[in-house]
């Protein structure tokens, strides 16, 4: 059964951050770049008047929005990053970013390089064995650290034993 109950939500849009809506689409620019999303959601109305958004419809569908939201204005106003790193055994991983691809070279000596997808306006940075991913958009972010760790998983092996790949590390 869907819920009747009408929620209304006001979140302040911080100073030095604009924010546009062109119907569904709710886009948020700032210092550190710009990310916009597509708010579709059913019953929900959205409006944004001076520095302020308004979200009214279902509570489930406001909360929603309100996260994402949020999401938005923090990316551009602090933004999103990760660190990962380089863990090989045997053959020696080389990285190159080309456009908006990640080419992985020699991975468990292979001679085909891997290739993982960089999302949106994300930024990623090569430091030795470590790699920061950056950029304005959590989904973006989120999305091209798991493209990359997807490129790199190992199949048929022992992955106790075969630990070469690009892992997510806390700093």
């Amino acid at each position: 059964m869907a819920s009747k109950i009408k929620e209304t939500v006001t979140i302040q849009i911080p100073q030095g951050i604009s924010a546009s809506l062109s119907g569904s689409m709710v886009s948020v620019s700032g210092p550190k770049g710009k990310a916009s999303k597509n708010l579709a959601l059913r019953g929900l109305t959205i409006k944004i008047e001076g520095s302020t958004v308004t979200l009214t419809g279902p509570l489930r569908e406001v909360m929603t929005a309100n996260g994402h939201i949020k999401n938005m204005l923090q990316g551009c106003k602090d933004g999103y990053s990760q660190n990962m790193k380089i863990i090989f055994a045997h053959f020696p991983m080389s990285l190159e970013v080309k456009g908006k691809a990640l080419t992985i070279k020699n991975f468990k000596g292979e001679r085909k390089p891997r290739v993982a997808n960089i999302v949106g306006d994300t930024k990623v940075e090569i430091k030795g064995q470590s790699i920061v991913v950056s950029g304005p958009s959590k989904d973006d972010v989120g999305q091209t650290v798991a493209n990359m760790r997807i490129a790199t998983k190992i199949v048929g092996m022992d992955s106790r034993i075969f630990q070469d790949g690009i892992y997510p590390v806390k700093e």
